[in-house]
């Protein structure tokens, strides 16, 4: 599918591409291809020329260190991440290319990308938001770190219910199991905000360091890189809340096994003194007890029965059968 956006009495108005003529006509300040057909990638190179890659695994393999750079032709390219947080599907970092050139910012993902919609609609309904493609690129990556943030935000609702549930009331096993997963959902999420607030860092000051931007861009690529900020720390929080909650429920699924072991232990001590008894009653004497005590059945049954209840009610004075 392809976007392409141009200005309009200060807001940005959707230009509607159905041919190449179509694309050759619009004077867009920012095309965005999303998931394109091979067909709209032909338009792509026909008409603009940007080297943008093919495909999604050419754009995430590119190395670190060359996701930022001038070609000679003065073409800018940036390869980004951005967040993709799915309720069904999970959360992924979603590579985006960009390319800009004559003052014409070009964009290829295979996602649609909730960021993209957002920045799309801010700009139509508040005049004046974006006035160039370099807008539209700091916009792209602000509205990237409030999307962190929100994502953030749900984090720290869900942990809260875990948190009530872990804390609140015994756990068992299949609850803890049930809570371990949970945890682990939620602990990936955080990780792949991380990196993705840390990749909007390195591009933002990219643009900064080689000065790309102008003197207002660089007003508002300053307060992007505060808010992502003040997101380290609420990442670190998370991290050091969902490693206590992983102990507490390890600690619960301990005490759960540690019951069962206890069962078995204090069987075994109990079960001892009768054993002993039977032993010594079946081994140690000359004669047949029943031949020569006509009691002694009954008597070393009662003495196994009495070996048995006195151990159990020590344990049980003691609280160990609690």
């Amino acid at each position: 599918m392809i976007n392409a956006f141009e200005i309009v009495n200060g807001r940005l108005k959707q230009t509607h591409i159905e041919s190449l003529g179509d694309l050759a006509r619009a004077k867009p300040i920012w095309v965005d291809f999303d998931s394109p057909s091979e067909e709209e990638q032909e338009f792509l190179q026909d008409i603009f020329g940007p080297e943008l890659p093919d495909d999604e695994d050419e754009i995430g393999n590119i190395e670190a260190s060359a996701r930022y750079f001038q070609d000679d032709a003065g073409r800018l390219h940036i390869r980004s991440d951005f967040l993709l947080d799915d309720d069904e599907e999970g959360a992924c970092n979603v590579p985006v290319a960009f390319t800009l050139k004559n003052d014409v910012l070009y964009s290829l993902h295979h996602e649609d990308l909730p960021v993209f919609r957002l920045v799309r609609m801010r700009a139509r309904v508040k005049p004046g938001s974006v006035e160039d493609a370099m807008d539209v690129l700091l916009d792209l990556y602000g509205t990237n770190a409030e999307y962190s943030a929100d994502s953030l935000e749900e984090i720290y609702e869900t942990l809260k219910k875990i948190s009530e549930r872990v804390l609140t009331s015994p756990l068992s096993d299949d609850d803890a199991a049930e809570v371990l997963a949970g945890i682990a959902q939620e602990e990936d999420l955080n990780g792949r905000i991380r990196r993705n607030v840390m990749d909007t860092r390195r591009a933002v000051s990219f643009l900064m360091r080689n000065r790309l931007i102008t003197a207002d861009q660089a007003e508002e690529a300053r307060q992007i890189l505060r808010d992502i900020d003040s997101l380290d720390s609420h990442t670190s929080f998370l991290f050091d809340k969902i490693n206590f909650l992983m102990d507490a429920t390890v600690g619960f699924i301990n005490i759960n096994q540690n019951k069962i072991i206890k069962i078995f232990s204090v069987a075994a001590v109990a079960m001892l003194p009768p054993t002993l008894i039977a032993s010594i009653y079946g081994m140690n004497f000359k004669f047949m007890p029943e031949l020569e005590w006509e009691l002694g059945y009954v008597f070393s049954i009662a003495l196994m029965l009495c070996s048995v209840v006195a151990p159990f009610w020590y344990f049980r004075r003691k609280g160990w059968l609690r």
